[in-house]
């Protein structure tokens, strides 16, 4: 039956391009999962075929493209529902650098080239090899590194201090619109709010296009411009 040989073939190409993904290494997914990458240039090629290819049925490509979405929802449940399966169809870190040591076998497993390692180390700032405890190559192609005991940022614990808590501002005006849910859940008012945009030289909501207020009701009043 020709509805069958679609969704055989569809499947068979799918597997065919997750190989070639596989055998690809991280670096071409950048920062999506391996099968989303996937998925997305077979879909855009289905997808042009169907366009241009007017004399072949229009059902065909649009079967395709349906069976291409079903697996990738069907591997995605997968992955959310069995944790372990994730380092078969996603990859898995590979640890790069450690302790002052390069594994070359392990950045040949990740298909990184030596000159590759050091422009990444670069993007993220580290320029000596030295100043790197541990760099591990993540399976979306990123580099995460963990810096040596004294390149590692200053922390406030560091020199005894205790900041204060952070906490969001919060928006009261938006494009001169005042936000009354806003300003009431901060415990304020309308006539607060008057008293502080006539502090800052302005006499009505309308000449602001952003008003935040932080904990403490601080104002922060970006004008119209």
């Amino acid at each position: 039956m020709e509805i069958v040989k679609v969704i055989i073939a569809t499947l068979l190409s799918a597997l065919i391009l997750f190989i070639i993904a596989k055998l690809i290494g991280h670096k071409q997914i950048s920062q999506l999962e391996l099968f989303d990458y996937i998925t997305g240039i077979t879909l855009g090629s289905i997808g042009a075929e169907m366009a241009t290819t007017l004399e072949s049925p229009w059902w065909k490509p649009a079967l395709s493209m349906a069976v291409f979405g079903s697996i990738t929802v069907v591997l995605s449940f997968i992955t959310r529902k069995f944790p372990k399966s994730r380092k078969y169809i996603n990859g898995t870190p590979t640890i790069i650098m450690n302790g002052g040591k390069l594994y070359k076998k392990n950045m040949k497993k990740a298909k990184l080239e030596l000159s590759e390692f050091m422009l990444l180390c670069r993007q993220e700032g580290y320029f000596h090899l030295s100043d790197i405890s541990t760099a591990v190559y993540e399976y979306n192609g990123k580099l995460t590194i963990l810096p040596v005991g004294k390149k590692r940022p200053l922390q406030p614990e560091d020199i005894g201090l205790i900041p204060e808590k952070e906490e969001f501002d919060t928006e009261i005006i938006m494009d001169g619109k005042i936000l009354s849910g806003n300003l009431k859940r901060m415990g304020l008012d309308e006539a607060w709010l008057g008293k502080q945009l006539k502090s800052q030289g302005i006499s009505k909501p309308k000449e602001v296009f952003l008003a935040l207020c932080d904990s403490k009701h601080k104002l922060s009043v970006y004008r119209m411009e």
